[in-house]
């Protein structure tokens, strides 16, 4: 029994040792600053255009960054925001591309399935920079997807994303 801990102990630091420092120097990674400035201004938008929504930013994980809510937004638009976001970030994709695709072939509906976090409702949009995938943003309580992918969409204009 201790030979299999230990052998597998030797697999784990052999393949530790096979990433280099300089591999993680080169991920770019989202900072929190320009997740909060990309909320902050998808919120305002859709607040000038009298949305009460909530919107997210996911790191390229998955893990949530910040968010913000309008005061008055639905309490489902907190897990819809969240869910369009992280959708957004797993699958590099925005949201209402991944429910366009489910209408037209009904067989890739398991997507849906693929994990409870997953909102595929148009509202979520990947953030890239550099060419980069480094997470996404998502929007929900507007009265219709386009319209949070409207707000979305300012907010990655305002951190200057691809």
């Amino acid at each position: 029994m201790i030979d299999k801990i230990l052998g597998s102990l030797t697999i784990s630091i052999f393949l530790m040792g096979s990433v280099q420092a300089s591999d993680l120097d080169e991920i770019k990674l989202l900072d929190l600053k320009s997740a909060q400035r990309a909320v902050n201004i998808a919120l305002r938008t859709c607040q000038n255009d009298d949305f009460r929504v909530s919107v997210a930013v996911v790191d390229r994980s998955g893990n949530l960054l910040t968010q913000s809510r309008h005061p008055l937004a639905g309490p489902h638009t907190v897990g819809s925001s969240f869910g369009k976001a992280f959708t957004s970030a797993s699958m590099g994709q925005p949201t209402a591309n991944l429910a366009n695709a489910i209408a037209q072939n009904p067989a890739l509906d398991g997507l849906r399935d693929m994990d409870d976090r997953l909102v595929i409702l148009a509202g979520g949009l990947p953030i890239v920079m550099d060419g980069e995938r480094v997470g996404g943003i998502g929007v929900g309580g507007a009265p219709g997807g386009d319209l949070d992918a409207a707000c979305a969409a300012a907010g990655l204009e305002a951190i200057r994303a691809d």
